[in-house]
């Protein structure tokens, strides 16, 4: 299944009625946060830090965004969307002059270091055309010089009334816009030579919530992953050094994390010192949600013993893909093989004691007194600080289900534009029963017996096809104290999910 995005219409493939479900696909996480240069509210899918340096830009001293990129690759995560947001950044300017006003071009991408320069000519272009001209565009790296994207537009013509219009032609450019009225002669020819910046780019404010939540009406910020069909897990940085996301930002994450059936990964505050200030905070923030995944304490840098404590979500993001895709959403990652990297130890030792009290609110702990043994233990949500009895305060559990209703959702959509009859619903229950098999055979449940039920079929009364069909899911994960029970209503608006109540489970043997 995939999705293609073109002016605000998304198009999505539904997979065809009785393809078996497959294993999970990669998990992906998606990173918002500020960046040297990069396009501006575009999820952009980055396979490899060398990528995201690429493209983004690295390091840099304004943000921890390549930081957490660096991460993620290093402890294991194969694919990220990188959402790059600014707050009131400007790109860099271009003036072309002609015999009467100025041709002036915007760059799309704003920043500092985003180098582009434009050079005019009239190859090609009989005496009698006067009002035509070729525009060749490049982008420049601004610490080697050299010419990262190139871009040649020929015939262009400062006519609003022709089909080459350079105003229309532009819009198809990935490195700049026409700014104002195109001027009523064409631009001057530059030989040789390439025309600099007039008005170099800037990088903006640090980032407010605000920037990091966006819009949900025109796709900014978080909002961008909208033109994304699936992600599984979000995080946002610290914007800037000493900050971690408010209160705003975190709460319309989880939002958006709930709706869109992934997780929340959330950094402690630099300012929480001790366990007992973790306790504290962690209260007094409220944020209790069996979507959100959290820690304590930081890290630190044995090779950088100046340093401030490390914000380690992005690691915790990269650790939590690979575990997906060699173990299983269903297992720890407090086992062999998934330490953080050797140089990063917990920034305060926990005794075990107060490693337990912090775990009952719901805070992962980050422990481990040896170089290469540090590890995050607890295997938690922020629910088991509140909601005592809660099945998914266990982040395992969680995770599972999220994967499983996640699977069958994308593979039974087909199912909402077919009658509502009992082939349809036998169909559905053994796409679903096949797929519980095979993760009942990986481990995935405490014991083979799971429930898979299906309405459609079963009502007398001709009903609204708009009201889709009910999937009732019954199962005991792995570790978990006891059987979850879900109820997805899949219908032409979406797939919606519950808990319902115990529900009793007859013997289904793979």
């Amino acid at each position: 299944m995939s999705d293609s995005s073109d002016f605000g219409i998304t198009v999505t493939e539904i997979a065809p009625m009785d393809q078996p479900i497959g294993a999970p696909a990669e998990t992906t996480a998606a990173f918002v946060g500020r960046a040297l240069r990069g396009p501006l509210d575009t999820p952009v899918l980055v396979q490899s830090f060398a990528e995201f340096r690429r493209r983004f830009g690295g390091f840099w001293p304004g943000s921890s965004l390549g930081s957490a990129a660096e991460q993620f690759f290093s402890h294991g995560g194969k694919q990220v969307y990188i959402i790059r947001v600014a707050n009131n950044a400007r790109g860099a300017m271009l003036c072309l002059p002609a015999l009467h006003g100025v041709l002036v071009l915007r760059a799309i991408e704003p920043g500092s270091t985003e180098q582009i320069r434009a050079a005019v000519d009239y190859d090609g272009i009989g005496d009698e055309r006067e009002t035509l001209f070729n525009l060749t565009l490049q982008r420049v790296a601004s610490d080697s010089g050299l010419i990262l994207d190139q871009e040649i537009f020929r015939r262009l013509s400062c006519e609003a009334d022709k089909d080459n219009f350079v105003e229309d032609a532009l819009l198809g450019s990935s490195l700049v816009r026409v700014q104002g009225s195109a001027p009523g002669h064409r631009p001057m020819a530059t030989g040789a030579d390439y025309v600099e910046h007039a008005q170099s780019g800037t990088d903006g404010l640090a980032l407010s919530d605000y920037d990091l939540i966006g819009s949900a009406s025109r796709g900014t910020g978080m909002f961008a992953l909208n033109r994304v069909e699936q992600f599984d897990l979000l995080y946002m940085p610290p914007p800037e050094l000493g900050r971690v996301p408010g209160p705003a930002a975190v709460l319309a994450a989880e939002l958006y994390c709930r709706k869109r059936s992934a997780m929340l990964v959330l950094d402690p505050p630099e300012s929480w010192k001790s366990a007992e200030e973790a306790i504290q905070g962690v209260r007094a923030d409220g944020y209790a949600n069996q979507d959100v995944i959290s820690y304590f304490p930081r890290v630190n840098d044995r090779d950088d013993d100046k340093a401030s404590p490390l914000a380690i979500g992005g690691a915790i993001a990269g650790l939590l893909c690979k575990l997906d895709r060699t173990r299983g959403p269903w297992e720890d990652l407090d086992q062999r093989g998934f330490a953080l990297n050797r140089n990063l130890v917990p920034a305060i030792q926990v005794e075990s004691g107060v490693a337990h009290l912090l775990i009952k609110e719901g805070l992962n702990v980050i422990a481990g007194y040896t170089p290469g043994g540090t590890m995050m233990c607890g295997s938690v949500t922020l629910a088991n600080g509140t909601q005592v009895g809660d099945e998914f305060a266990r982040l395992t559990t969680r995770r599972l289900c999220l994967a499983i209703t996640n699977a069958i959702d994308r593979a039974t959509r087909w199912a909402v534009f077919e009658p509502h009859t009992s082939a349809v619903a036998e169909s559905i229950v053994n796409q679903v029963h096949s797929f519980m098999c095979a993760l009942s055979d990986a481990g995935a449940f405490e014991n083979d017996h799971f429930l898979v039920q299906c309405d459609a079929g079963l009502r007398r009364q001709p009903v609204d096809p708009d009201r889709g069909i009910t999937l009732l899911l019954a199962f005991h994960p792995a570790g978990a104290d006891g059987t979850v029970s879900l109820t997805l209503h899949q219908s032409v608006s979406g797939c919606r999910v519950s808990t319902t109540a115990f529900a009793p489970v007859r013997a289904e043997v793979a």
